[in-house]
């Protein structure tokens, strides 16, 4: 029975190692990757100019389509309308798999409609 506990204490660490895994369409993910594979610079890289190439008045669910779901999202109404933000991740400082909103670029809609996008247009609402 020593034996038995001697050998697998001695066998644990070669046996760990990066925890890889592989979802229904075979895409690896692993440290530093998301779900497609890709790592979290070039994801926020693509979501920068996605959001680039966003009409103001596009609808909100077709916006919603181009980008992955968003980190944050808050929903207010007013007497002039109801005002939708989301935030999508752009800039982050650190690869510590948090995202805050200061590492995001807020998208502002009101009725559901695309009415600008960054710090400037989310002061306008406030």
């Amino acid at each position: 029975m020593k034996k038995l506990l001697l050998a697998a204490a001695l066998s644990a660490p070669l046996l760990s190692g990066c925890i890889v895994a592989v979802s229904d369409d075979g895409v690896e993910t692993g440290w530093g990757k998301n779900y497609n594979g890709e790592s979290w610079q070039y994801q926020q890289k693509e979501n920068r100019k996605t959001i680039s190439k966003l009409d103001l008045g596009a609808d909100y669910n077709q916006v919603l389509e181009q980008l992955p779901t968003p980190d944050f999202t808050e929903l207010v109404r007013k007497e002039e309308g109801v005002y939708k933000v989301i935030y999508i991740a752009t800039n982050s400082k650190h690869s510590d798999g948090k995202v805050t909103k200061d590492e995001c670029t807020p998208l502002v809609f009101k009725n559901e409609k695309l009415i600008g996008f960054g710090q400037s247009a989310l002061l306008q609402i406030l």
